[in-house]
């Protein structure tokens, strides 16, 4: 899942017009559970100049009697308008990804990809629209595809969101997943949860997740002295 890898703010694949804060970092971390599949991510993302997001981790994840596999995953990102209150913002991302066996199809790896992520907000923010169109490489089979997403957030309460996305690309039957958002600690802590699945897919390709999202204001090493 590139937000993604982040790709937006947890736990949206779709990405949004968003940078980590300026001078600062943010970890983004979750887990996915398949009826026989489990995968494990982390992505720190640091922001030190202000208009340019680095992004470089990865996950691992294990099928049910199967060996471990592993992704790592490196991703640039800036914003050509950055999203404001009942405004709107663009951007673009370009990434690679290094042994690229975690389920490409749900997390919109490849090999090599780019997309433009485009974000409105409405309400005073209480309600954000994300879009997506790029595209990947996917090396298992040699293909040139088209990526597509389209996400929305909802907040009833100001630490609670409800999150709605499809996302997918021209080759596979689309994506989906809905689920909560929490501020624990506001514009520090969150924490999510999401089910989702492939259209038409059935069960053993549904997924649940738990994530977490940890967004500090600033971090040392950035500051002048």
């Amino acid at each position: 899942m590139l937000a993604a890898p982040a790709w937006a703010a947890r736990p949206f694949v779709t990405d949004d017009a968003r940078l980590t804060t300026a001078g600062s970092c943010q970890l983004e971390s979750w887990t996915r559970v398949y009826q026989d599949r489990r995968e494990v991510w982390a992505l720190p993302a640091c922001n030190p100049g202000g208009n340019l997001e680095f992004t470089a981790g990865g996950g691992r994840a294990r099928t049910d009697g199967q060996a471990a596999t592993s992704d790592y995953v490196l991703q640039l990102k800036t914003l050509f308008r950055a999203l404001d209150t009942d405004g709107w913002g663009a951007g673009l991302a370009v990434g690679r990804v290094a042994h690229p066996e975690i389920q490409p199809g749900p997390n919109q790896l490849g090999n090599t990809y780019a997309y433009l992520p485009v974000s409105v907000s409405f309400m005073g923010d209480r309600a954000v629209l994300h879009g997506n169109l790029g595209w990947l490489r996917d090396r298992s089979s040699r293909q040139d595809r088209a990526t597509w997403g389209l996400g929305g957030e909802l907040y009833p309460y100001p630490r609670l969101a409800l999150v709605l996305e499809t996302f997918g690309d021209d080759r596979a039957r689309p994506y989906w997943q809905a689920g909560l958002r929490y501020s624990v600690i506001p514009n520090l802590l969150q924490v999510d949860s999401t089910l989702g699945g492939q259209r038409d897919g059935g069960a053993a390709g549904r997924w649940l997740s738990f994530g977490i999202r940890w967004t500090p204001a600033r971090v040392p090493f950035f500051q002048r002295p």
